[in-house]
């Protein structure tokens, strides 16, 4: 028994840091990517591309990033339980922020260059992830956290919580993907070192998705 607790601790704790790896890998292509190949990121520029350019940099590391870490709290950090609940709620506050800066910057571009809004499959599968994020947050908030209810029914929804929320999150994953083609195909690539730059980004977002769910789904036994 002790053994199988020891060999479940070992697998969850190398799965944790494989992700938290992923992690840092992403955000430093990304970031790659935008400053080497894209001419950089601002809020404001001449160059209207780098206004879009913060739209990937900011919905990669909310809603994929943020959210991922916020997801797997309860599985990789060994505290209280009240900890762990803050901490899951501070990451997913900085990811939907971060997101909804992201839809933000995405839409000042398109109107800086007459562009129509939301006529891709990707942009109706963010917008309805991020609906979907922000009230799976508000829920869980008042569920769980304040004025929270009571421990039954909390117990009766925490499993229902867990689901949509990686549902969500698979979301997630499957709009960056579609976005990550769509830009691919915008613009025009085929080979050469971006191309490879961005498939790798989109390889890595994938694990990324497929280990936190693993995190998620490994049984770990406190004592």
């Amino acid at each position: 028994m002790a053994r199988d607790q020891s060999s479940y601790r070992m697998t969850i704790l190398l799965a944790t840091i494989f992700t938290h790896l992923l992690g840092v890998s992403i955000t430093l292509l990304v970031l790659y990517w935008l400053l080497n190949f894209r001419e950089g990121f601002a809020f404001t520029s001449d160059v209207k591309f780098k206004i879009f350019n913060l739209h990937p940099l900011l919905m990669i590391l909310g809603f994929i990033i943020f959210s991922g870490e916020a997801i797997i709290t309860y599985n990789a950090i060994p505290a209280t339980r009240r900890v762990l609940k803050l901490t899951h709620l501070i990451f997913h506050l900085i990811a939907l922020g971060t997101g909804i800066l992201g839809v933000y910057v995405v839409f000042k571009f398109h109107n800086e260059l007459n562009i129509p809004h939301m006529y891709t499959l990707h942009s109706w599968i963010g917008l309805s992830t991020i609906c979907l994020f922000g009230l799976q947050l508000v829920l869980g908030f008042v569920t769980f956290l304040f004025p929270g209810a009571e421990s039954a029914t909390r117990a009766r929804l925490a499993p229902w919580h867990v689901l949509f929320g990686l549902v969500i999150f698979a979301m997630a994953i499957v709009t960056a993907e579609t976005g990550i083609t769509e830009k691919f195909v915008f613009l025009k690539l085929k080979q050469g070192q971006e191309a490879l730059v961005i498939n790798f980004i989109g390889l890595l977002i994938l694990l990324f998705g497929i280990f936190v769910g693993l995190v998620v789904a490994l049984p770990l036994r406190r004592k």
